[in-house]
C-alpha cells in the first residue's frame, strides 16, 4: 500500500487533486482576510508543522553552508508566489486566475531547457502550447466577462516567480534535503510575508469564521506542506517539464470543483479544453528516443 501511494503516477494524481482544490478554497477565504496576512500564515505555519514533523534530520539542515539558497527560493517560492498569489485573488475569479498562473508550465519548459539542459523537441513545444490553449479555452467565458488588468498581471507574474524558483531548487536538489527546503523556503517567506502584514494591514480585519478557518487549515497542510513535498520530489525525480504538463489539469479541476461545489456552470469550452490538455500531457510526455529505437529494430 505505501509503495503505491508512492508510485510517481500516484503522486502527480494526488497533487493535481489537492491543488485543484486549493483554489477554490482560497477563494472562499480571501474576502475574510487581508492578503498577505492569510499568504502569511498559510506558509508559516505550514511549514512549522513541516519542521516539527522532520525534526529529527535536522543536521541535514547545514545552514551555515546553505542559508542563501534557502532565502533565494523563500523569495521565489514563497514571498513572491503566495503574495502575488493572494493579492491576486481579490481582483479575479479563482478559476481564472489559476488558469492564467499556468502559463508557469511553458515557463518552466523553457526555463528547463536553459538552465538544466532538459530536452525541448518541436513536439513538446507543441504539446505545451497547445495545453496553455486548452485551459484558455476552459475559461474562456471568464476572460471575457471578469478581465482585470492589475489581476492578469499579478497571474503572469505569480507564474514566472513560481517556474523560476522550481527550477531554482531543482538545480541545488543535490545539496539539500527536498523536506527540510521546503519547511525553511516556508518560514523564512512566509514569516517576511506574516511581518510586511502586521506593519501594513490590519489583523483585526480577519473575520474567523468557517470558511477563513478552513482555508487556512487546508492550506497549512495539504496545500502547503503535503503538496509541496510531493511536486519537488516529482520534479526531481524526472524531468521539470513533463510534471509541468502534467500540472495543466489543476484549473481544469479547480473549475469542476467550482461546478460541483459552488454553482458554476459546465460548459461545452470546458470540454474541449480538457480534451486539449489531454492532448498535451501526451505530448509533451511522447518518447521520441522510443520511437526511433523502435525503427531501428524494424
Amino acid at each position: 500500500m505505501k509503495k503505491a501511494m508512492t508510485h510517481p503516477t500516484v503522486m502527480l494524481m494526488m497533487l493535481i487533486l489537492f491543488w485543484g482544490a486549493s483554489w477554490p478554497i482560497y477563494k472562499l477565504a480571501v474576502p475574510y482576510t487581508p492578503p498577505l496576512l492569510f499568504s502569511g500564515m498559510r506558509a508559516f505555519l505550514g511549514g512549522i508543522l513541516l519542521t516539527i514533523l522532520i525534526w529529527k534530520s535536522r543536521r541535514d539542515i547545514q545552514w551555515h553552508k546553505h542559508w542563501k539558497k534557502y532565502v533565494i527560493s523563500a523569495f521565489f517560492n514563497c514571498v513572491l508566489f503566495f503574495g502575488l498569489q493572494t493579492i491576486g485573488l481579490n481582483y479575479l475569479p479563482g478559476g481564472l486566475f489559476s488558469v492564467l498562473v499556468y502559463v508557469q508550465p511553458i515557463l518552466l519548459g523553457v526555463f528547463a531547457w536553459a538552465m538544466l539542459g532538459e530536452s525541448l523537441s518541436s513536439i513538446r513545444i507543441i504539446g505545451l502550447i497547445i495545453g496553455f490553449i486548452g485551459i484558455l479555452i476552459a475559461s474562456w467565458d471568464g476572460l471575457s466577462h471578469h478581465v482585470s488588468f492589475i489581476g492578469v498581471g499579478l497571474a503572469l507574474l505569480t507564474g514566472i516567480s513560481w517556474a523560476y524558483g522550481v527550477i531554482y531548487v531543482k538545480k541545488v536538489s543535490k545539496d539539500l534535503n527536498a523536506f527540510w527546503m521546503v519547511a525553511i523556503q516556508s518560514m523564512i517567506g512566509g514569516g517576511f510575508l506574516l511581518s510586511s502584514g502586521l506593519v501594513v494591514e490590519n489583523a483585526s480585519d480577519i473575520v474567523w469564521n468557517g470558511a477563513f478557518i478552513f482555508g487556512l487549515s487546508f492550506g497549512v497542510t495539504i496545500g502547503m506542506s503535503v503538496a509541496y513535498i510531493i511536486y519537488y520530489t516529482l520534479i526531481n525525480q524526472g524531468e521539470a517539464s513533463k510534471v509541468g504538463a502534467a500540472t495543466f489539469l489543476v484549473p481544469i479541476i479547480a473549475v469542476f470543483i467550482s461546478v460541483l461545489f459552488l454553482d458554476e456552470t459546465l460548459t461545452i469550452k470546458l470540454l474541449v479544453g480538457m480534451t486539449l490538455v489531454g492532448i498535451s500531457i501526451y505530448l509533451v510526455n511522447f518518447n521520441e528516443n522510443k520511437i526511433k529505437r523502435k525503427k531501428r529494430i524494424a
